[in-house]
């Protein structure tokens, strides 16, 4: 049976980012329905209706939701080749706990760093560097995140890097000046065909915030 494979995504969102990252490092052929979040489809409503949120895979007709849990299925189903997860379990384990501090500090913090001003963008900004300088701990002199091999955390960090510009003009910093081995790890990153041709453009993602 041919495999039916399609993506509810929005272009500028992280975490669907993330699912075309993975497809692509796969070299799964699949179907993109670009989303409109203001008035959102049927079949999204339909295929993610606890969450009503991009991105959603559909997989012969079967949805899976949440990005992080969706490159995961992407993983185990596409096995035969470039796999995304470590295949110890401690390391599967470690790298799982690393992806969900990305989702659970930076994403927070670099929310309230463009959404927020005064006192309250003050301590988002405090939050999103000291959680990128717990990542610099992590990533120590290893090329990636989980060694010599691009993959699950690289994955779940690396889409955030075009909304660098974001945080940069709303925050009024520079975060090559506080965390320079953050942005050597991204131009890694974005030497892979997959990430370079997935993640738009800084100023776009930017512009659309106007």
């Amino acid at each position: 049976m041919a495999e039916e494979v399609v993506l509810l995504d929005f272009w500028a969102s992280v975490f669907g980012m993330r699912v075309r990252i993975a497809l692509a490092e796969k070299g799964i052929k699949y179907e993109s329905k670009e989303e409109d979040l203001r008035n959102k489809s049927d079949l999204l409503l339909k295929m993610n209706p606890v969450h009503k949120k991009v991105p959603v895979l559909i997989h012969n007709g079967k949805p899976v939701c949440e990005s992080l849990i969706i490159v995961q299925y992407i993983d185990e189903v596409w096995n035969d080749s470039s796999p995304l997860l470590p295949s110890d379990p401690y390391q599967r384990a470690h790298a799982r706990f690393w992806a969900d501090f990305v989702d659970q500090k930076v994403y927070d913090a670099s929310r309230r760093v463009w959404r927020t001003k005064g006192e309250e963008q003050e301590a988002a900004k405090k939050d999103f560097f000291e959680s990128l300088k717990t990542l610099v701990r992590e990533l120590g002199d290893k090329p990636y995140f989980g060694g010599e091999t691009f993959g699950f955390v690289d994955i779940a960090l690396i889409t955030f890097y075009s909304w660098f510009y974001v945080y940069e003009t709303y925050g009024k910093f520079s975060i090559e000046a506080e965390c320079p081995e953050i942005i050597a790890w991204a131009k890694r990153c974005m030497q892979k065909e997959s990430v370079a041709n997935t993640l738009p453009d800084q100023k776009k993602v930017y512009d659309l915030l106007w």
